[in-house]
């Protein structure tokens, strides 16, 4: 659910997140599989951070939640099969890690209880 007043800025800012989570999923695509197992783990840190990012660039959970669905759309897109019966991800342990581990990865960030505060204090203390 949006709360506040929706603005062009919030519009384009979260249009880039999922354009982004797009390109992060076929690039993670592509490289889990070429560069196992190193790959793989670059690809999960490459979601983490485009997920903690787009939260902390917007401010809230929408934009973790959009930049995951950017991913997600990519993902499934290139797990198809093609009329060729080609398909991008190979049977194995690692594109499933990739998928799942991305899917885990994206609903942590968005579900974080609060965002971090901008001084690096907790504003719960008061201190």
């Amino acid at each position: 659910m949006l709360t506040g007043t929706l603005t062009a800025g919030k519009v384009v800012s979260h249009l880039g997140l999922l354009v982004l989570g797009f390109l992060v999923g076929v690039a993670g695509a592509l490289v889990q599989g070429a560069w196992f197992p190193g790959g793989l783990l670059l690809a999960l840190l490459a979601v983490g951070g485009l997920c903690y990012g787009g939260r902390v660039l917007t401010g809230g959970r929408t934009g973790a939640a959009v930049g995951g669905v950017g991913w997600l759309l990519a993902v499934l897109l290139l797990a198809l099969n093609r009329p060729e019966g080609d398909f991008l991800f190979e049977a194995g342990i690692g594109a499933n890690v990739f998928m799942l581990g991305g899917m885990v990865v994206v609903v942590i960030c968005a579900t974080l209880v609060r965002n971090p505060q901008p001084n690096g204090r907790d504003s719960r203390l008061g201190s």
